[in-house]
């Protein structure tokens, strides 16, 4: 008795059974896919085109705004993108500066000169040159701070120019008014 080598599978049944072909419709032919392209360069509805236009860019705005606001990098501007940028929000939205009390205490210098008295009004502008410089040097400090956090994270070689006065700038504002918004609470220092 022979015994008889068994058959590959593709032998035993045809191939149509086993397998699912192609994507259950037919290629569309070239005229036909030129066809769907086509459109006319003008709409016949300008007015409906319009508002579909103006619909779409308000979309597109909302989205980026939230995604700026977030901290999203596809959303932000040049000046926010990259590492050390983020490093820099995180490090000056943990630390509580000086400057984020300037304009408070501008706007009260700007009080007190609407009050007719000489004495208080010397008071004020003397207060506000002196808070004026301890935010300078506030700012200075960050600077060379951050700078030194930066070549330690990146290396000292790799650190990009102008994250001083980024993080000075961020650093005079109000933390609520900061865009991108802070993504770190106070003390959360980054790593």
């Amino acid at each position: 008795m022979a015994k008889t080598m068994p058959t590959a599978p593709s032998e035993q049944q045809p191939a149509d059974a086993t397998r699912t072909t192609g994507k259950g419709r037919a290629t569309p032919t070239r005229r036909e896919r030129e066809a769907e392209r086509k459109r006319p360069l003008v709409p016949t509805d300008r007015r409906q085109a319009n508002r579909e236009a103006r619909a779409k860019m308000q979309s597109a705005r909302d989205r980026a705004r939230v995604g700026m606001a977030n901290g999203d990098e596809r959303y932000l501007p040049a000046r926010d993108k990259g590492p050390q940028k983020r490093f820099v929000r995180d490090y000056v939205d943990a630390r509580f500066s000086a400057g984020e009390l300037m304009i408070p205490l501008m706007f009260l210098v700007i009080l007190l000169s609407i009050v007719q008295m000489p004495a208080l009004q010397t008071i004020g502008m003397i207060a506000l040159w002196i808070f004026f410089i301890i935010v300078v040097a506030d700012s200075l400090m960050l600077g060379f701070l951050v700078r030194r956090k930066l070549a330690a994270k990146f290396g000292a070689d790799r650190v990009e120019r102008g994250v001083r006065w980024y993080a000075a700038m961020r650093a005079l504002q109000l933390r609520r008014m900061r865009l991108p918004k802070p993504q770190v609470k106070r003390g959360a220092y980054p790593a």
